[in-house]
């Protein structure tokens, strides 16, 4: 099991860095029979608080993501790693239904992507009509169910999430609504 504990102008004492491998070794040891990775990076949040994030490639490719945000540093990664061990206990437990399902098949995740951000626009005398690009990224669109979708926007701790449905062959896209509930489009056949 390798973890990397590293801060941002912040110090990571011996503490705080057993605490992090001690955590993080029992969640891979509660879902995992093999070692994982994963990289804690403690940094100061713009209102003098602490922030933690939790970086966790594990098998089948997926990259877990979480953060944590609070007045100590310690309470920011304990935040950080509940989520980590929700998307786990999620992504587990698809797992299993999928096998009693006797489908063995799991969709392939992205792992990583190209992105590239662009310098903001300079206020201009008169707004613009339109809102400023200032990124892009290109990703791997996966063939997956909408319910393996649901579980790939969970995991990846994203808004949106775009697909080629396994049922249909067209592109669909999930994302998570203002109300905690989910969307789906799909595009019209006719």
């Amino acid at each position: 099991m390798q973890v990397r504990v590293a801060g941002h102008q912040v110090e990571t004492g011996e503490t705080l860095q057993s605490r992090v491998n001690e955590r993080i070794e029992a969640i891979a040891d509660k879902y995992f029979d093999r070692a994982i990775t994963a990289n804690v990076t403690f940094g100061k949040g713009p209102y003098g608080d602490f922030t933690c994030e939790i970086v966790a490639p594990v098998p089948q490719g997926v990259v877990l993501k979480a953060s944590g945000r609070a007045d100590e540093a310690r309470i920011a990664f304990e935040g950080a790693a509940e989520k980590i061990e929700r998307q786990l206990s999620r992504y587990m437990k698809r797992l299993r239904e999928r096998r009693n399902g006797n489908d063995n098949a799991v969709p392939e995740l992205v792992e990583d992507a190209g992105y590239t951000i662009f310098a903001p626009p300079q206020p201009a005398e008169e707004p613009p009509t339109s809102p400023a690009i200032i990124a892009e990224t290109r990703v791997d669109i996966p063939d997956a169910t909408v319910s393996d979708a649901v579980m790939m926007l969970d995991l990846r701790n994203t808004n949106a999430l775009m697909f080629k449905n396994m049922k249909s062959g067209a592109l669909n896209m999930v994302y998570r609504r203002d109300d905690g509930t989910i969307g789906w489009v799909e595009p019209r056949t006719e």
